[in-house]
């Protein structure tokens, strides 16, 4: 938990800095358009959770969702700690018990991350083709969709488990894992793929609520679809590239492709805070949900004693 602490302060004092440098005061934003933005990251993020549910179900765990619900949201705020691992482990820990196997827990962890991962890199290929002129930015995605999905494709992932698991000795594992099948990973990747659209949603919001206070007024006006695409390859990459950098948050890889891809449109200054902007919005959505959550779990488990 101090791990998952020293992150988040350190994601906040980066944002107050960043804001402190290019002058802006965080009374000029708008909070009504920040809520806005910090609900649609949070219902993007839904079909995620309700893969990894399905994942435990189809590998023989049998936890409620009202169980699995609380450890995804409690399990991302392991992402602020370098490395990433603490997301593994807080949502296996926060899951696991008698109906729950530790191994399948910490497996279908990476089942989903890696599936949400490569649905997000693909889905930035696809809209970086008609929405920005660098070239190298849909190569790099598809090029992440390469090394977050092909692990994730059924015979591929299935064989890398059964190698693993026979040489620690968990055949039984290598056993559960054959209920992964491209039926259940299809519906994953055309939901979640929704859900990316939806985050871009939050980043569309996310610049709204800074325009009283940047030049976004006088920047190039697009057609609420295009600038949709152009906001969903946008979050897509960016996180996709900062998962993958394995940095906190992946702090400084967001923001590199926020930048490279909103400048041309909505000017430099409001291209730099919606990053940063951004970041915050989704952490203190994440940690209300959490707080939320777990109180709600905690009354539940007391009321039944």
């Amino acid at each position: 938990m101090t791990l998952v602490v020293y992150g988040i302060w350190h994601t906040l004092a980066d944002a107050g800095e960043q804001f402190a440098t290019h002058r802006v005061r965080w009374t000029s934003l708008s909070v009504g358009w920040l809520i806005v933005a910090g609900l649609a990251y949070l219902a993007g993020m839904i079909p995620c959770w309700w893969f990894w549910h399905r994942v435990l179900h189809a590998m023989g765990a049998r936890p409620r969702y009202r169980e699995t619900l609380p450890a995804f949201y409690i399990g991302h705020l392991g992402k602020y700690f370098p490395g990433k691992a603490l997301v593994v482990v807080i949502r296996t820990a926060l899951i696991r018990g008698p109906r729950v196997d530790t191994l399948v827990a910490t497996i279908s962890v990476f089942v989903e991350t890696l599936t949400m991962m490569a649905v997000g890199a693909l889905v930035a290929a696809g809209l970086l083709l008609t929405t920005t002129a660098e070239s190298w930015l849909f190569w790099l995605a598809l090029t992440l969709f390469c090394l977050a999905g092909i692990p994730t494709l059924p015979p591929v992932f299935r064989q890398v488990v059964r190698v693993i698991s026979v040489r620690r000795g968990y055949e039984h594992v290598a056993q559960v894992v054959t209920a992964l099948k491209l039926p259940l990973l299809a519906s994953g990747w055309i939901t979640i793929a929704g859900g990316w659209f939806l985050m871009g949603l939050s980043l569309w919001a996310v610049l709204q609520s800074m325009a009283p206070a940047t030049e976004l007024s006088q920047t190039i006006h697009l057609a609420p679809a295009q600038a949709l695409m152009l906001l969903t390859a946008t979050v897509g990459l960016a996180l996709v590239a900062g998962f993958l950098s394995l940095l906190p948050g992946g702090i400084g890889v967001r923001e590199l492709v926020v930048t490279t891809l909103l400048v041309p449109v909505y000017g430099e200054l409001a291209a730099i805070l919606s990053a940063v902007l951004m970041r915050i919005t989704w952490l203190l959505a994440e940690l209300i949900a959490s707080v939320f959550l777990y109180a709600s779990t905690r009354m539940q488990v007391r009321g039944k004693t």
